[in-house]
C-alpha cells in the first residue's frame, strides 16, 4: 500500500460500497498515521458521516482504522470514555484513489468488547444483501472464511487488536490533532 503520495499527518476521505457499487457511506476525513506495506492506519474523532439516504451524523469518540491491502475486513478500535471497543467491518482489500480510501461492505460485521467477548452482527442484512446482489458462491466462501481469520486475531490480541499498539496510534493521532489547531 505505500505511495510515495501519502504523507502522515495527511487527511483521507472515506467511501465504503456495496456490492452492486452503490455508495453506501462516507466519511469526511481521516488522519493518515501509518503506512506499511499491507495496510495503512488512520484516526478520526467526531468526523462527519453522510448515509446514502443523505442522513447526516457525527462519530462519538476518537477511532484508530486499520485498513488492508490483502485482508476482506477493517478494524475500527473505538477509544470511549471508560475503555477501547472495536468494530470491525467484513470488506473487500482497501484500494486508494487520490485521497479516498475505499472499500466494499459485505455487511457482517463484529464488535469486541473489553472484557473480550465478542458478537457477530448483521448476519440477516448479509444474507438479505447475498440474494438481492447475488454475490458469487466465491465471496461467500471468502468472506465467511475471513470472519474465521478475524475472530481468531482478536481471541489472540493480535494486530490491530494488540492494546499497546492501538494506544500507540491513539497518541500519534491525538498528537498530529493538537498540532493542527
Amino acid at each position: 500500500m505505500k505511495s510515495k503520495n501519502m504523507r502522515i499527518g495527511d487527511n483521507y476521505a472515506i467511501h465504503c460500497y456495496k456490492h452492486d457499487g452503490h455508495i453506501y457511506n462516507s466519511y469526511e476525513y481521516s488522519v493518515l498515521l501509518d503506512v506499511k506495506k499491507d495496510y495503512i492506519v488512520v484516526g478520526n474523532n467526531k468526523v462527519k458521516v453522510i448515509e446514502e439516504d443523505g442522513r447526516v451524523w457525527y462519530t462519538k469518540e476518537p477511532a484508530i482504522i486499520f485498513y488492508y491491502k490483502n485482508r476482506w475486513y477493517n478494524v475500527i478500535v473505538q477509544f470511549k470514555k471508560n475503555d477501547i471497543y472495536y468494530y470491525c467491518n467484513i470488506a473487500s482489500p482497501t484500494i486508494i484513489e487520490g485521497r479516498v480510501i475505499k472499500y466494499i461492505d459485505y455487511d457482517l460485521d463484529l464488535r469486541g468488547f473489553p472484557d473480550g467477548t465478542y458478537k457477530i452482527l448483521d448476519e440477516a442484512e448479509y444474507e438479505y444483501h447475498k440474494k438481492k446482489m447475488n454475490y458469487p458462491k466465491e465471496i461467500d466462501t471468502i468472506v465467511k472464511e475471513e470472519l474465521k481469520k478475524l475472530i481468531k486475531l482478536y481471541i489472540k490480541k493480535d494486530g490491530a487488536f494488540d492494546i499497546e499498539t492501538a494506544k500507540k496510534y491513539y497518541e500519534k493521532f491525538m498528537l498530529l490533532n493538537s498540532n493542527k489547531s
